[in-house]
C-alpha cells in the first residue's frame, strides 16, 4: 500500500474515533467522519466502503494507539504502577475520546452481536501486549494476571473517563498497586484466595 494511502487511512480512522465519541453510533456515518477529518465528501467511503469496514478500522486503530503508549518493558511492581497510572490518567483525560468510542462500541455490541468479534480480538491483542511487558515483573503467569486485572482496570478507567474527572495520581497508584499484588497472589498455587481490592 502506498504511504499516502496508508496515511489517509490512518487519518480517517483517527477521525472516526473522534466522530464516534462525539456523535455516538446514531451519528456515526461516512459523511460525519469526512466532516471531522476536514476531507471532501466521499473520502471515507472511498477507503472504507461499508460501515462495518470503517468500524473494523476504528477498532484496530484503537489497538495501535494503545500499543504506541505502552512502555517497552516493565522492571518491577513500582515501575508497572507508575507507567500504568500515567496511562490511565492519559486515557481518562487527554485521550478520553478513545475510551468513549470504545464504550459506544461495547454498548452497541449488546444489540448488534456482529460487533463483538472485532472487540474481543482487540481486547485480546491489548492483553497480550501488556502481558509481554509485565512478564519481567510477574513471570510466566503474566497473561493470567493480566486477565485478572482487565475487569477492575476497565472499571477504574470507565469511572474516571465518563465523569471527565482526572484521577488523583497517588490514589490511583495505590489502587493499581493493590490490584497487581492481588492478581499476583491470586496466581500462587495453594494460596488462599485473597480479597479483591474495592473499586472506588
Amino acid at each position: 500500500m502506498e504511504t499516502s494511502a496508508l496515511s489517509r487511512r490512518t487519518e480517517i480512522a483517527d477521525a472516526a474515533i473522534k466522530t464516534l465519541a462525539k456523535e455516538g453510533m446514531r451519528g456515526f456515518t461516512h459523511r460525519a467522519v469526512d466532516r471531522t477529518a476536514g476531507l471532501p465528501q466521499g473520502s471515507t467511503s472511498y477507503y472504507y466502503r461499508t460501515r462495518a469496514a470503517l468500524l473494523d478500522a476504528l477498532v484496530q486503530r484503537l489497538v495501535e494507539l494503545d500499543e504506541l503508549e505502552l512502555p517497552e518493558q516493565l522492571k518491577d511492581v513500582e515501575d508497572a504502577v507508575g507507567h500504568m497510572a500515567g496511562l490511565l490518567i492519559s486515557w481518562a483525560t487527554d485521550n478520553r475520546d478513545r475510551q468513549i468510542a470504545r464504550y459506544e462500541l461495547l454498548l452497541e455490541s449488546t444489540r448488534r452481536p456482529e460487533l463483538r468479534p472485532p472487540l474481543d480480538r482487540a481486547r485480546k491483542q491489548v492483553q497480550l501486549m501488556l502481558a509481554a511487558r509485565l512478564r519481567g515483573v510477574i513471570g510466566p503467569a503474566a497473561e493470567d494476571v493480566v486477565r485478572q486485572l482487565t475487569a477492575p482496570l476497565d472499571g477504574l478507567l470507565m469511572y474516571h473517563a465518563t465523569l471527565a474527572v482526572p484521577p488523583d495520581h497517588d490514589q490511583l497508584a495505590g489502587q493499581l498497586r493493590g490490584l497487581i499484588e492481588w492478581a499476583i497472589d491470586y496466581q500462587r498455587p495453594n494460596a488462599p484466595s485473597p480479597q479483591a481490592p474495592e473499586a472506588p
